[in-house]
C-alpha cells in the first residue's frame, strides 16, 4: 500500500487530484456538503483514479481541503465505508478497497424533506433495525462492540451541552447494522447517512436547552438499552429495546414539528 504525498493550500486555490477530488462550493447544508463528498470521491474510487490499498488523505486534510467540518468528513467516510469502498483501521488511516458494482438501491438523504417523509423513514427503519439489532447481539464482535460504545461515550458527552449529538448517534446506528454479519443493513444505513437522525430536521424546537437536554436524555437511556442487550448477546431484548428507540423517535419527531410550527 502506498501512501498518497498531500499538503492541501487554502481550499479556493486547491487543486484537484486522484485522492483530493474536489466539490463545488454550492453554500449547501452539512448533509448535501456530505453528499457531495461521498460522490465525489466514489468517482474516484469506482474509475480507479484511487487504486485499492492507497491511503486516503486524514480528516484533517480533507476538511482544509474542501472546508467542511470533521462531522460532515466523519459521515462521508461512514458512508463509503458503508458502501464497501473504504476502510478504516483505527490509528492508521482510511484505505481505497477494491471496487463493487454499485447498488442499485440507494435513498439519497437530500430527497428527504418533511413531516412524512421522516417519519416513512422512520418507519423503515424500525422494522430493519431492530432485525439487525437482534442479529448484531448473535454476531457482533468484541472490536464491534467497543465501536457502539465509543459512539455511546461520545454522544453521552454532550448531553447537556450544544455539542453535536447527531454524528455520535449515527455511528452507533452505522454500528449496529455492520454488527449484523449482513453488508446490505450497513450499505443502507450508509446511504441514508446523517439526514436520517430527526435532530437535523427540526429548528426553533431546539432553542430550549432544558427540553433539548430533556430529550438527549431519554434518547440515551434508549441507547443504553440496546447497547445492553447487544454486549448480553440477548437478541430478542436487542429487537425490542430498536423498535420501542425507533417507534418512541416518530412520535417525539411528531411533537418536534408540531412545536417548530406553532
Amino acid at each position: 500500500m502506498s501512501d498518497i504525498p498531500h499538503s492541501p493550500p487554502e481550499p479556493r486555490a486547491q487543486p484537484q487530484s486522484a485522492a483530493n477530488p474536489q466539490i463545488p462550493r454550492t453554500g449547501r447544508n452539512g448533509r448535501g456538503l456530505a453528499h457531495e463528498l461521498v460522490s465525489a470521491f466514489t468517482g474516484k474510487l469506482r474509475s480507479g483514479a484511487i487504486k485499492p490499498g492507497e491511503r486516503l488523505p486524514t480528516e484533517s486534510e480533507i476538511m482544509q481541503a474542501f472546508g467542511v467540518s470533521r462531522g460532515v468528513v466523519r459521515e462521508a467516510l461512514s458512508r463509503l465505508g458503508a458502501a464497501g469502498l473504504v476502510q478504516t483501521l483505527h490509528g492508521i488511516g482510511t484505505f481505497a478497497l477494491e471496487s463493487s458494482p454499485q447498488s442499485r438501491f440507494q435513498i439519497e438523504s437530500p430527497s428527504l424533506d418533511g413531516l412524512a417523509d421522516m417519519l416513512d423513514v422512520l418507519e423503515l427503519r424500525a422494522s430493519l433495525e431492530s432485525d439487525a439489532a437482534g442479529l448484531a447481539a448473535m454476531r457482533r464482535t468484541d472490536e464491534q462492540l467497543r465501536e457502539m460504545r465509543n459512539a455511546l461515550e461520545d454522544f453521552g458527552r454532550h448531553l447537556t451541552t450544544v455539542g453535536d449529538t447527531v454524528a455520535p448517534d449515527f455511528r452507533f446506528h452505522l454500528a449496529i447494522s455492520q454488527a449484523a454479519g449482513n453488508r446490505y443493513y450497513g450499505e443502507l444505513m450508509g446511504q441514508l447517512g446523517l439526514a436520517v437522525i430527526p435532530r437535523t430536521r427540526v429548528s426553533s424546537s431546539w432553542l430550549d436547552i432544558e427540553r433539548r437536554t430533556e430529550h438527549l436524555q431519554k434518547v440515551n437511556q434508549e441507547h443504553q438499552d440496546i447497547y445492553a442487550a447487544i454486549e448480553r448477546r440477548d437478541p430478542e431484548a436487542a429487537r425490542a429495546a430498536m423498535r420501542i428507540h425507533l417507534v418512541n423517535s416518530r412520535e417525539r419527531q411528531r411533537k418536534a414539528y408540531a412545536a417548530d410550527a406553532r
